[in-house]
């Protein structure tokens, strides 16, 4: 299982999710995320949040079908807002996890990183660490209904990481 690190001051254990636009992907895994912290009673200790390094959709909703097909699974895509990743969150957040490669190196070059705090969301994922959050974004359902397994799949994992710091 991949360790995640302790968290950088006591209180809650912070983790921000990024794509490219905070439309499709890091919403999706801010939706999941949230809800398996709670469902592992971690909502009082650990906070997620989402973001895009882009900032051409910055108050919009989550896309139409993401939303749909969270909704459908029974969580609650109502109040995301796109926002753009600051240069501050990569100090201010205890992991941040980008969804892939050129959002990694986008986060890497608003300033230092450490490589433990900020890295791919799927270095996480049982099944493939390491591995890349397709973009949806233009394709059809099909390449949403991947990303939500991927994203369910590696949030469990992420979950039980951070649970493991947390005692």
């Amino acid at each position: 299982m991949t360790q995640a690190p302790p968290p950088r001051t006591p209180g809650r254990y912070r983790i921000a999710l990024v794509c490219l636009g905070n439309i499709c992907r890091s919403p999706m895994a801010d939706v999941v995320l949230a809800a398996r912290v709670a469902d592992a009673g971690l909502d009082d200790r650990v906070e997620v949040v989402s973001a895009g390094t882009g900032d051409w959709h910055v108050g919009e909703p989550m896309d139409r079908r993401a939303a749909a097909l969270l909704t459908a699974h029974g969580y609650d895509a109502s109040r995301h807002r796109a926002q753009q990743v600051l240069a501050t969150w990569l100090a201010e957040h205890d992991l941040v996890l980008a969804m892939d490669h050129d959002n990694l190196r986008d986060l890497r070059d608003l300033g230092e990183t450490d490589p433990a705090r900020v890295r791919l969301f799927r270095d996480f994922d049982p099944d493939e660490p390491g591995g890349e959050v397709p973009d949806p974004y233009f394709g059809g359902d099909a390449g949403f209904r991947t990303v939500l397994t991927m994203v369910e799949r590696t949030s469990d994992a992420v979950v039980a990481a951070v649970a493991g710091v947390l005692g």
